[in-house]
């Protein structure tokens, strides 16, 4: 059997200065930094800054490298890493820039635009898009112009038209003066056989129309306008085209909710002037509006925001009307009904009767002659969906996904709390303290009334006599209720049916004031009858007593 003996490998010895170095160089632990070393790491930092600036040549060579030291801070050249990073780092805060700052945005590139005389350009580019949406044919005399201290777009001098004729047709940076001339001559020449001219037609000049933008406003599908403000506008309204079926429902005309209609955030109107234009021989008339001042304009609730105004004030045939929330004594009486929003005064001082009987049947389609002031309070419900607590949210979801599990579309998807915010809809009511006074109004009995049944009927002569019987004025007071869904899509008093309702709420108002004054008569007679009784038994007692 053999042994081994393993012997003890012999280290080469080192210095103490060598060992040293071995450890400072296999440690992790960082060296403490002097202020010898921090000052040589700046200057290095410096110098090559320096000699970067110093091989460039020119200013342009010195602005390169100052802006390769800010993006890299090296002598070397742009890799695929830092011009791919540069790339995205533009293309998003451009696409930042232009969802939250869309009118900026425009506005440095119409500056940019006019600086080399291409805003006429994009003017006529503007107005064809609008034209091509809208089926107006629109105008710019002027191009467009940014406001800096406003943050908004001005178009200034715009004309719009909207006459028979083919609406696609390029438009032009021009005069006003000349396209109203040109709408005029086209509509007597360029007829389609597919356009018979039965719609209110108009030819409108406007001073100035100033507007925010936003592209996230039109992400959500409620149109890329986020405040309009228009001033100076002057026209035409023809409505001496219109032709309609008197058995046609004006409620087939409410607007179609769709995506892309508009919701205004702010719109402001100031020294507006238009004609209106009646059908059927019915003359025309000045409507005025001095300011109007709006919190929200809706398409889909175009009226209903209209009633909703901050102030509004102008005359309609040189009949003064405002339109303002109501001022409350207390305060505290404005919160004491939490189911309305807002409590609005409306007052119309001297309108013309011909004005409200025009193709109107019922009590105003009664009156020939005279004048009426209206003065109104309107207490406006919200027309918002209310707001669903957190438990709703979920619960929600939940019947949303199990739908969708389900293979069901997503139109045909009805949730509980659906039904329950829709209930809470239809039960929201708008309330009408309406006071009428009919100043010298004289009425007529008409030849035909199909809508009255044979009570009312009866009761027509008396009220038409009663009517005729006030040589000055008959003072009404009545309140008009209507369902807030009413007002959903409709643009007119005639497509809400607010124009019926209040019809009849008058006659019935009027047909109490009949009761009243016939019953008033009557005890009237009585007493006189009975007075005369006492007085004749007086006389006798008297004579009897005398004998």
């Amino acid at each position: 059997m053999t042994c081994y003996t393993l012997k003890r490998p012999v280290l080469p010895s080192i210095g103490a200065h060598r060992l040293e170095n071995l450890q400072r160089a296999f440690s992790t632990k960082p060296e403490p930094e002097t202020p010898a070393s921090k000052m040589s790491k700046r200057e290095l930092r410096h110098q090559d800054k320096q000699e970067m600036l110093s091989q460039a040549q020119g200013r342009l060579g010195r602005l390169a490298a100052r802006f390769k030291w800010l993006m890299i801070r090296a002598q070397r050249p742009f890799n695929t890493d830092d011009l791919s990073a540069m790339f995205s780092w533009i293309i998003w805060g451009h696409i930042l820039w232009i969802v939250l700052g869309t009118t900026t945005f425009l506005s440095l590139l119409i500056w940019f635009m006019s600086k080399f005389n291409l805003e006429e350009h994009l003017a006529t580019f503007v107005g064809n898009i609008v034209t091509k949406e809208t089926g107006m044919r629109v105008i710019f005399e002027e191009a467009m112009v940014p406001d800096w201290k406003k943050g908004s777009i001005v178009f200034r001098k715009v004309f719009v038209s909207r006459r028979p004729g083919p609406p696609t047709k390029k438009v032009r940076v021009g005069s006003q003066s000349v396209a109203a001339a040109a709408a005029k001559v086209e509509h007597r020449t360029e007829t389609e056989a597919d356009d018979d001219g039965n719609y209110t037609q108009f030819d409108l000049t406007i001073d100035s129309v100033a507007v925010t933008l936003s592209v996230g406003h039109w992400f959500s599908g409620q149109g890329i306008l986020q405040t309009v403000d228009l001033k100076g506008m002057r026209g035409v309204v023809d409505r001496r085209h219109l032709k309609w079926d008197p058995d046609w429902d004006p409620t087939k005309n409410v607007n179609v909710p769709k995506r892309g209609d508009f919701v205004v955030n702010s719109f402001k109107m100031e020294d507006v002037l238009v004609t209106v234009m009646q059908p059927n021989g019915g003359g025309q008339f000045d409507v005025g509006v001095y300011s109007c001042d709006l919190p929200r304009l809706r398409k889909q609730w175009l009226l209903y925001d209209f009633l909703n105004a901050n102030n509004m004030s102008g005359s309609y045939d040189n009949s003064l009307f405002t339109l303002h929330p109501r001022q409350l004594a207390n305060q505290f009486d404005a919160t004491e009904n939490n189911s309305y929003q807002r409590i609005q005064r409306l007052r119309i001082d001297n309108v013309d009767v011909r004005h409200l009987n025009r193709g109107v049947e019922g009590m105003f389609g009664w009156i020939e002659s005279g004048t009426v002031d209206f003065l109104a309070d309107l207490m406006l419900p919200s027309a918002d969906a209310p707001v669903m607590s957190l438990k709703e949210k979920v619960l929600d979801l939940l019947e949303r996904w199990q739908a969708v599990f389900r293979r069901q579309k997503p139109s045909e998807i009805v949730t509980q709390i659906d039904e329950k915010l829709e209930a809470e809809q239809s039960q929201k009511r708008v309330l009408i303290d309406l006071r009428v006074q009919f100043n010298n109004t004289r009425a007529q009995v008409p030849l035909y009334s199909a809508d009255l049944n044979p009570f009312n009927n009866a009761l027509m002569h008396p009220i038409i006599g009663y009517i005729n019987s006030r040589d000055t004025y008959i003072p009404i007071h009545c309140r008009v209720v209507k369902k807030l869904s009413d007002f959903d899509g409709s643009w007119t008093v005639y497509d809400s049916r607010l124009m019926d309702d209040t019809s009849d709420s008058l006659y019935e108002a009027f047909a109490l004031n009949v009761s009243d004054h016939e019953a008033r008569n009557r005890r009237i007679r009585k007493v006189g009858f009975w007075s005369m009784q006492f007085l004749a038994q007086l006389v006798l007692l008297t004579l009897g007593i005398v004998a």
